[in-house]
């Protein structure tokens, strides 16, 4: 059996306490084996990134998480600014900058709208994909491989239905399928987004 991939979560919501969905991913995902959760906002409260240390912890794990709560069509201003600082010229990308290639890039996300919302003539325009093409792009140039994210919509109104339940259980299956290498990436690669209905794990590890 191969080794387990080191998955990394970086959480990012300024308003956790008010958040229900990502409370309970967060829960999820600080339970499993081999995942390092970390929340940004708990650790830099006043947005003093420890740039080196940040970067250490990306060099040793294989898998790279980026959970957040959609704000104004884009990452929270912290996750923002730990890219900004993080992901910088000859570490991430530029001459040099190879340290973190090949390794995987995923994004974990809630909408608060509705996906029919997020589509041309919908309220908010444009696909959810699109509107995250630059987390994508900016996997693309520091050499990560994108794996398309696993999205919640209308994620205010999910405690009070079994979505959050059987997204909160995707997550799991998700991250443990990360870490053991179970999900097919090339079938994750096709699809427009990933969700607790979709997710393409293989039951065995790869040998």
């Amino acid at each position: 059996m191969n080794q387990p991939k080191k998955v990394l979560v970086l959480f990012a919501h300024p308003g956790q306490r008010y958040s229900k969905a990502n409370d309970e991913m967060a829960r999820v995902a600080s339970d499993i084996r081999d995942v390092t959760f970390v929340d940004l906002y708990a650790r830099y409260p006043r947005f003093k990134i420890d740039v080196a240390a940040e970067q250490e912890q990306l060099l040793v794990h294989d898998v790279i998480i980026f959970q957040f709560p959609l704000f104004w069509y884009s990452t929270p201003a912290l996750l923002k600014e730990w890219q900004d600082l993080v992901l910088e010229y000859g570490f991430a990308y530029g001459e040099g900058g190879d340290r973190i290639a090949g390794k995987l890039f995923m994004p974990v996300v809630t909408a608060g709208g509705p996906e029919e919302f997020y589509r041309p003539g919908g309220r908010n325009n444009y696909p959810l994909r699109d509107l995250l093409r630059p987390l994508e792009q900016t996997a693309n140039l520091c050499g990560l491989r994108f794996v398309p994210p696993y999205t919640l919509f209308a994620a205010l109104r999910a405690p009070g239905d079994d979505r959050l339940e059987r997204h909160s259980r995707g997550y799991a299956k998700l991250l443990q399928a990360l870490r053991d290498d179970r999900l097919d990436l090339e079938a994750a690669s096709a699809m427009t987004l990933l969700g607790a209905d979709a997710l393409p794990v293989r039951e065995e590890a790869t040998a």
